[in-house]
C-alpha cells in the first residue's frame, strides 16, 4: 500500500484548512484578536506571507507563501495553534490522551494542506476561500464577512466589491 507523502516545496505556495476540534464552537471569530496576535507573533519569528485567508467561527482557510528554501509550515501551524490555545480560558473536556500529553482540546490535531502548482489553481482556491462564508450561510454577500482577505483584494483593485454576488457563480472546489 503506497504511503501518502506531503509535498514540501521550499518557498512554495500552500492551501490550508485548519479546524477546531469541536466544530460547533465559535472560538475563532469570538477570539479573533487572539488569533490575529498568534499569527503576527509567528510571522515575526518565522516569516511567511498570507496570500488569502478567511476565518470562520470553527475553521479557517488560507494560502501561504513560504520564504525561499523554507518548507516548514508544520512548525508554524503548531506555534499558531499553541499561542492561540494558551490565551483562551480553560474548561473544555479533555480526553485521557490529551490530559496525559498536556494538550488543550481546542484544535484538530492535523490540518489539511495542498501544494499549489499553477496560477489557475491558485485563482480558483482564492475564489473558494473568499466565497466560503456565503457557502456556510454566515452572510449573503462576500463583502459582508469581516474576517477575510477579500477586503484587501478589493482595496488593492484585484476584485470588485460586488464580486461573488451572481446567483449563477460558485467556486469549483468543495469544502
Amino acid at each position: 500500500m503506497p504511503r501518502y507523502i506531503r509535498a514540501r516545496v521550499p518557498g512554495g505556495q500552500f492551501f490550508f484548512t485548519v479546524a477546531l476540534l469541536e466544530r460547533r464552537r465559535r472560538l475563532l471569530t469570538d477570539h479573533i484578536d487572539i488569533l490575529r496576535d498568534a499569527f503576527r507573533q509567528v510571522r515575526r519569528d518565522r516569516p511567511f506571507s498570507i496570500d488569502a485567508i478567511v476565518i470562520l467561527p470553527d475553521h479557517l482557510h488560507c494560502i501561504w507563501t513560504l520564504p525561499e528554501g523554507d518548507a516548514d509550515f508544520s512548525t508554524r501551524w503548531r506555534l499558531i495553534k499553541t499561542r492561540f490555545a494558551r490565551q483562551l480560558p480553560t474548561g473544555e473536556r479533555l480526553s485521557l490522551r490529551r490530559q496525559r500529553k498536556g494538550e488543550r482540546a481546542i484544535w484538530q490535531r492535523r490540518f489539511w494542506e495542498h501544494t499549489i502548482r499553477s496560477e489557475a489553481e491558485r485563482a480558483a482556491i482564492v475564489d473558494y476561500i473568499h466565497f466560503n462564508p456565503v457557502k456556510h450561510g454566515h452572510v449573503q454577500r462576500v463583502r459582508d464577512w469581516p474576517h477575510s482577505s477579500f477586503h484587501r483584494y478589493v482595496r488593492d483593485g484585484l476584485l470588485p466589491e460586488d464580486w461573488g454576488i451572481s446567483p449563477d457563480w460558485r467556486p469549483g472546489h468543495a469544502d
